[in-house]
């Protein structure tokens, strides 16, 4: 998978929401050092989890429609035989 890169507004807004969680939900602020480091070990090391999870539910929603679109072209090929 190719790297992740943020635009330099979406990485100081992704940034501000890591620090934030720490802030609110682990009750320990950091810095804006650290929340960078935070981010980016999460887009290199776990993102790539994301990814495919979505590749597979996009891949599974494409063959849903695939066999939806097979069904009406019978259902057509049915009604033109009458």
């Amino acid at each position: 998978m190719k790297p992740i890169d943020f635009s330099k507004d979406d990485k100081a807004a992704l940034i501000a929401r890591v620090q934030h969680f720490f802030d609110k939900e682990l009750d320990q602020p950091v810095g804006l050092l650290k929340s960078e480091l935070v981010l980016d070990f999460f887009a290199k090391e776990i993102g790539a989890a994301y990814y495919k999870q979505g590749l597979q539910d996009a891949h599974a929603a494409f063959l849903k429609r695939a066999d939806d679109l097979a069904d009406d072209i019978y259902g057509l090929e049915q009604a033109a035989r009458d």
